[in-house]
């Protein structure tokens, strides 16, 4: 039987402050135990707190000198709930030891004074039963883990079932007509309105606009579907970032102009040059700018600034606006398909998430911070070699972090 456990697998700490009590703790168990001991509760709580993933069970005297070994357990059962705890006591302190159990403070009890036969077959119950919880734990984190993966895969695959249907429709201009005609009826509710669709130039204006988004859309949706293909990027580029973001400004600026947004670029000029799929590269520029554009509102404010990392490995970015912000279930999503930071229903989502593909595939790093009312910032990092850096993370947690909305994973865990 005992060999099915390895019992100096974890620790067994014994606070008591007769040092004669924990000399013979010691001696008598310390052949078959990892034993710590502390002569008082605070050093018992310090060595809890440095080796509490090490310890199984906490046996503690009640009377010690300040802290009591019931104030002792009630905190190691805030600090690690799970580490098996035990009072040992004399006859005297029993109601100390019957109010322990009752507020599940304790494990178990132990009456001084102990008998080793009887203390040691306590121990080894008490270990086995910490050991079989453990595992347990471990194989729920597993199965948990397993189930998050199959989440994960069901959404990418019901994610490419969606981008590869909208590329198909989307790209005939008459589907989109189709679509508003059947909903033309809702808005004949007045003569004005039926005037308006009637008249050939409302027509040519909303075809105008239909043939730009789906224009847009299907764009994205044929890079996404080109980077998902694994399509490989070429560092043979060399690129300045204050470089590159004033050739993106000079291309999209007038779209800040139209809302009166003041763009502050505190790039400098001397960052390394970075090693990157120029094309690629500028596009990512292009789409951040773009989305910090519509979202901003107007007479706002957006700033860039930029730095080396220590090492010298690569460049951070910082871009931040003081927009409306974004709730935290929002933050949560931001990066995810067709999501969009502005109530504009002329606006398609997307774009953050192609930047998000092309930070990875530089191996670089993409994050936000923003809070209601106070304001979005993005943190950017691009090393200077891709090619030098340990390669991208894993394609879980970059599916993860694209795909996976951590509070839909909350509500699936708890059932919801």
């Amino acid at each position: 039987m005992n060999g099915l456990y390895d019992y100096k697998k974890y620790a067994i700490l014994y606070v008591d402050d007769e040092e004669k009590s924990l000399k013979y703790f010691t001696k008598s168990f310390e052949k078959d135990f990892r034993v710590m001991t502390a002569i008082n509760a605070e050093e018992g709580f310090r060595l809890l707190e440095k080796h509490a993933d090490e310890i199984g069970l906490l046996l503690t005297d009640q009377r010690m000198p300040g802290e009591k070994g019931v104030q002792l357990l009630e905190r190691a059962r805030q600090l690690r709930p799970r580490i098996l705890r035990f009072l040992v006591t004399a006859y005297a302190d029993m109601d100390a030891a019957i109010a322990a159990v009752n507020s599940g403070a304790i494990y178990k009890y132990i009456s001084k004074p102990w008998e080793v036969p009887e203390l040691e077959m306590t121990l080894r119950r008490a270990l086995e039963f910490f050991i079989v919880q453990q595992e347990r734990d471990s194989l729920l984190r597993e199965k948990l883990s397993v189930l998050h993966n199959m989440i994960i895969t069901d959404r990418v695959l019901s994610l490419g079932v969606l981008a590869s249907g909208l590329s198909h429709h989307l790209r005939n201009s008459l589907v989109a007509i189709q679509m508003f005609i059947e909903l033309a009826p809702a808005m004949m509710q007045s003569e004005k309105s039926e005037a308006a669709l009637r008249n050939p130039q409302f027509w040519h204006e909303f075809y105008k606009t239909a043939r730009q988004q789906i224009d847009r859309i299907t764009d994205l949706l044929g890079k996404l579907c080109m980077e998902n293909e694994r399509s490989p990027y070429i560092f043979c580029d060399t690129a300045q970032i204050a470089e590159v973001v004033r050739h993106v400004m000079g291309k999209i600026g007038a779209s800040f102009a139209e809302k009166s947004i003041t763009v502050v670029n505190n790039i400098p000029e001397n960052l390394p040059l970075l090693k990157v799929d120029l094309p690629k590269f500028v596009r990512f520029f292009e789409l951040l700018l773009r989305d910090e554009a519509v979202s901003v509102p107007e007479h706002g404010r957006v700033e860039l600034g930029a730095r080396p990392l220590p090492d010298g490995s690569g460049v951070e970015i910082v871009v931040s606006d003081n927009g409306p912000g974004l709730p935290e279930e929002s933050l949560r999503a931001v990066f995810d398909p067709f999501f969009i930071r502005t109530d504009d229903p002329k606006e398609i989502g997307i774009n953050l998430m192609a930047c998000y593909f092309i930070a990875y595939h530089h191996n670089g790093k993409i994050s936000v911070d923003s809070k209601p009312g106070k304001g979005t910032t993005f943190h950017i990092m691009f090393p200077v070699d891709p090619q030098a850096v340990s390669g991208p993370q894993s394609e879980e947690e970059f599916m993860r972090r694209v795909l996976m909305n951590d509070a839909l994973w909350e509500k699936l865990l708890a059932g919801v």
